[in-house]
C-alpha cells in the first residue's frame, strides 16, 4: 500500500460517520440537470446531473481544468460575465430554475461565492462585511452593528477583529483575509455557500481553521467546494463528485467514493495515479 493510501485509510477511521439504516438522504438545496455549458465552440461541461444535499458538505474533485470551478460559477450565474458562454438544461434552487425564473441579482445573494485568493475590498474591515448590506439597502447603523458581529461571529473571526474593525482589511493576514471574506458572503444572508479553493493559498494553521469553520457553516448553510486536496474532501465533506474532463464520472458518499468507488478512473484518482 502506498503512503497515500495508508494516510488516506487512516482519516477515513477518524472521519467515516456510520449511517443510519434507513434514513432518509437530506432533501436536495440545488441540482443541475442534463447541464451543458459552452465557451463558444468549446463545451466546458457535458451533460452535468448532481444534487446538492441541503445542510451538507458537497466536495468538487478532480484534476485542473476539468470542469470543476466551471459548474461552482455556473450555480450563481457568475458565468453569465464571460463572453461567448452558452448555457443548456437547468440549474434549480429550491425546484426554481436559476436561468429561467430567478432574478440573477437574487440569485447571487442567495447562492454566495468565496474565490481561490483572498479578496478584501481596500476599505475597513467594518465597511467588507457592512457592503452587501447596504448594497441591498440596509442603511441604519444599528441594523449594520448587528450585521457585521453577526456575520464575523459566523466566520469564527470575531474575537480577532472586534477591536480593529476601522482598520484597513488589506492589513490582515491571509488567513483572515479569507475568513472576513467568507463573513462578507454571509453578511447577505444566503442559503448556499460556493468556495472555490478557499484555502489553497493559506498556510496549515489557517487551513485548519477555515476547514473547522465549514464544519460548523453547514448547520446553517448549504456548502459546495471545489478542492485539489483529496484529504481535505475526505476530511469535511458528506458528497464528493469526481469530475474529469468536463463530465462528472462518479458522485456519492464521500466515504463510499474514496474507499470503493465503482469507476476505476475514480480508483485511479484517488489514489494519486494521475492528477
Amino acid at each position: 500500500m502506498t503512503s497515500f493510501l495508508k494516510e488516506l485509510a487512516n482519516e477515513m477511521s477518524v472521519t467515516a460517520v456510520a449511517e443510519v439504516p434507513g434514513a432518509a438522504p437530506a432533501p436536495a438545496k440545488m441540482a443541475v440537470e442534463h447541464l451543458n455549458l459552452f465557451y463558444g465552440d468549446f463545451q466546458g461541461l457535458r451533460d452535468v446531473n448532481l444534487t446538492f444535499p441541503e445542510n451538507q458538505v458537497t466536495a468538487l474533485i478532480g484534476p485542473s481544468g476539468c470542469g470543476k470551478s466551471t459548474l461552482l460559477k455556473t450555480l450563481n450565474r457568475m458565468n453569465d460575465l464571460v463572453e461567448g458562454c452558452r448555457v443548456e438544461g437547468s440549474v434549480l434552487l429550491d425546484g426554481a430554475d436559476a436561468y429561467r425564473t430567478l432574478d440573477a441579482t437574487d440569485l447571487r445573494r442567495r447562492v454566495g461565492m468565496v474565490f481561490q485568493q483572498p479578496n478584501p475590498f481596500p476599505m475597513s474591515i467594518y465597511d467588507n462585511v457592512a457592503f452587501g448590506p447596504r448594497s441591498h439597502g440596509v442603511r441604519a447603523k444599528a441594523d449594520l452593528d448587528v450585521i457585521v458581529e453577526e456575520s464575523l461571529r459566523a466566520a469564527a473571526i470575531w474575537d480577532e477583529l472586534k477591536d480593529r474593525l476601522k482598520k484597513n482589511a488589506l492589513g490582515l493576514s491571509g488567513g483572515q483575509q479569507q475568513r472576513l471574506c467568507i463573513a462578507r458572503a454571509l453578511a447577505v444572508q444566503p442559503e448556499v455557500l460556493l468556495l472555490d479553493e478557499s484555502t489553497s493559498a493559506l498556510d496549515p494553521i489557517s487551513t485548519a481553521k477555515i476547514e473547522e469553520l465549514i464544519g460548523q457553516l453547514k448547520e446553517r448553510y448549504t456548502v459546495i467546494m471545489v478542492t485539489h486536496n483529496m484529504l481535505q474532501a475526505l476530511r469535511i465533506s458528506d458528497k464528493t463528485a469526481f469530475f474529469l474532463l468536463g463530465e462528472v464520472v462518479e458522485a456519492g458518499d464521500t466515504d463510499t467514493i474514496f474507499s470503493a468507488p465503482i469507476d476505476p478512473r475514480t480508483a485511479d484518482y484517488v489514489a494519486g495515479r494521475f492528477g
